[in-house]
């Protein structure tokens, strides 16, 4: 057998031959090594839970990340208590205590809802106006649960928490978890994939690769962004002059001088190369095909309020759903403009026109096809904003907001929890981060107390350590 000394290096081979596959290695690949990590391999297509923990309810997630912290008094959470008190100081008894962010040391004021609410569907949902989409097609298809808490007042460790678990950079995130846990169902796509859009209103707030990562899991297990306008994924097609099956030649070539290295080494970060070298060549293929919209009927471009391939939320929406149908485990659409410190009113309403026809749109679709059953779908932020007034904006708050769910099942055209009458202390039926982890995990077969890894002689699991539960009233 051949010593390593006497490999050609792997490095040194894609260098030469100018392979964009090499960059595509799914999140720097040929760099990482998982220290520490019992990180056996497995195939691409099998998890490590078999049989599931429970028959699950769903196959997959789409989760609708709203970054930079929605406000839930101006969109889930009406306080007519709090309209009152307009102008007049917040009560000590309410903040006292509290952790506070850019508001810390100032005068503490009551500022009012922005927007009104109406009741919605036949459930008569409580939800405000600038959601004329969702509230007139899907008041009755979602659960929202107001009661929400967590435990980071900053936006880069509340992401972290909310994605991860933790607020410590290098943890996994959920959609790494689950392909660990559950596998993939496509052979020619990724099984966890995020999308970024933006728009004009609020502050655009930054989202970093790592909240996609797979910290100490196996590399292979790790997100894959792609974006909304020109090469949904860099670096994946041919370079010019070079055909499809010359490229198949250099694959298989690096997959010789890899499985080579992996006959002397047995390192598990080897196998993952392996594994993302093909996915790369067989996403040559997929992806364009993925992204090619232009054979969908007329009626979806109406519903979606979009043609495609304008990086919109709305487009990312229609993508989600073509990857879910193409068997995509996980699928995280960030927006980034919730972060509104100032001008609470213009911004959450214009903020909301954003995204408002997008979600409609995904839920009648997927309704449509049969796919919400089966697909969870999850909104909300990372954290919720102040009562108190910050200028003609809210602050940063992590003691009470609110997200919702649909299909999986979630309980249709319901709610649960509740904040007090100022929206600040969430009060009835709390619920954590960790609990929300635990009841997604629950839906798809997933005990969360029996799912970890072991790293660095630690049993680490997605839910942590401290008591958590499924929250069972909310599931049909």
């Amino acid at each position: 057998m051949l010593s390593v000394s006497d490999l050609v290096s792997r490095r040194t081979f894609l260098q030469r031959q100018g392979i964009s596959l090499g960059s595509m290695a799914l999140g720097s690949l040929l760099a990482r090594t998982s220290v520490g990590a019992d990180s056996s391999p497995t195939t691409a297509s099998k998890g490590t839970i078999n049989p599931l923990h429970f028959a699950p309810r769903a196959k997959r997630i789409i989760w609708l990340y709203m970054a930079g912290g929605m406000t839930h008094l101006e969109t889930f959470d009406h306080k007519p208590k709090l309209a009152e008190l307009h102008g007049q100081p917040m009560p000590e008894s309410i903040t006292k205590g509290q952790q506070i962010a850019q508001l810390q040391g100032q005068k503490l004021n009551c500022f009012a809802p922005q927007h009104a609410f109406r009741q919605w569907g036949q459930s008569g949902q409580s939800i405000s106006e600038i959601w004329p989409n969702l509230g007139a097609k899907c008041a009755d298809d979602i659960c929202i649960v107001r009661s929400l808490s967590t435990e980071a007042i900053n936006h880069d460790p509340a992401h972290t928490f909310m994605n991860t678990g933790s607020m410590n950079s290098g943890r996994p995130a959920m959609g790494s978890w689950l392909l660990y846990g559950l596998g993939a169902e496509s052979e020619n796509l990724p099984g966890f994939v995020v999308m970024v859009s933006t728009g004009k209103y609020g502050q655009r707030q930054p989202i970093a690769a790592r909240q996609w990562h797979s910290g100490f899991l196996p590399g292979q297990y790790q997100g894959v962004e792609f974006r909304g306008t020109g090469d949904p994924v860099l670096y994946v097609g041919n370079p010019k002059g070079v055909s499809t099956g010359q490229q198949r030649e250099v694959v298989d070539a690096i997959q010789s001088l890899n499985g080579l290295a992996q006959q002397r080494l047995d390192d598990p970060e080897i196998a993952t190369r392996i594994r993302q070298y093909e996915l790369a060549f067989r996403m040559q293929t997929s992806v364009p095909e993925l992204m090619d919209v232009s054979k969908e009927p007329q009626h979806v471009f109406d519903l979606y309020g979009t043609k495609g391939g304008d990086g919109s939320f709305a487009s990312n929406c229609l993508l989600a759903r073509r990857l879910a149908e193409r068997g995509v485990r996980f699928i995280q659409l960030y927006h980034r403009d919730w972060d509104h410190h100032g001008a609470v009113k213009a911004h959450s309403e214009g903020t909301a026109k954003e995204v408002d026809q997008g979600v409609a749109a995904l839920i009648t679709d997927l309704k449509q096809r049969d796919m919400l059953k089966d697909t969870i779908i999850v909104f909300g932020s990372e954290f919720g904003r102040t009562p108190m007034a910050q200028g003609d904006g809210r602050d940063h708050h992590l003691a009470g907001f609110t997200m919702w769910f649909a299909g999986g099942g979630f309980k249709p055209g319901f709610h649960y929890g509740a904040t007090d009458e100022f929206g600040y202390h969430a009060v009835e039926n709390r619920v954590s981060v960790h609990d929300v982890h635990a009841t997604l995990l629950h839906l798809l077969g997933i005990d969360h107390q029996r799912f970890s890894f072991k790293f660095q002689g630690l049993d680490s699991r997605l839910t942590g350590v401290e008591p958590c539960r499924v929250v069972s009233e909310i599931l049909t």
